[in-house]
């Protein structure tokens, strides 16, 4: 039990550092959806380790990763089409009004 509560302290200090990250630099986009990343996998871990302490069934988990994966597919699919539209996926470069 106690391993699982070290798991659990781990998971949520990765938590904060990954929204650390999201919140300190967002200089380019690929930064930005990397920590997101980090953040929904520690979210994974964090959850993964208080089902299994808890002895319940992780068919949950299955689909949280699904969407995990969802969210990353539509991320970088949305950064393909800004560096193809603007040229790099630098936040200073976009122009709030689309021209």
């Amino acid at each position: 039990m106690a391993i699982l509560n070290m798991w659990s302290c781990v998971s949520l200090v990765c938590l904060s550092c990954g929204l650390f990250a999201f919140v300190g630099k967002r200089k380019h986009l690929l930064g930005v959806l990397l920590s997101l990343e980090f953040i929904m996998v520690s979210i994974f871990w964090f959850m993964l380790s208080v089902i299994t302490s808890l002895g319940s069934d992780c068919y949950f988990m299955m689909f949280f990763l699904t969407l995990a994966a969802c969210e990353g597919a539509l991320g970088l699919a949305l950064l393909v089409s800004i560096v193809r539209s603007h040229g790099n996926d630098n936040f200073n470069s976009f122009n709030i009004l689309g021209c």
